[in-house]
């Protein structure tokens, strides 16, 4: 018997929303302390792995 067959629960399911906001943030405090603006790199970051995060997590509800 394979793992898979003996416990089923021990698939993970990611946050993916969480995982790419963090992503999000640290990419947009990169970009911010680069161009003097640490504010807005943040709110780019969160911008962008909010929408990161809730595509791939709607895409991993639909299969």
């Amino acid at each position: 018997m394979s793992n898979e067959q003996k416990d089923p629960q021990s698939k993970k399911t990611t946050n993916q929303l969480g995982l790419w906001l963090s992503i999000g943030v640290a990419i947009g405090t990169s970009l911010g302390v680069a161009f003097d603006n640490i504010p807005i790199g943040v709110a780019l970051g969160i911008m962008l792995g909010t929408a990161i995060g809730t595509s791939l997590s709607q895409k991993n509800k639909k299969d």
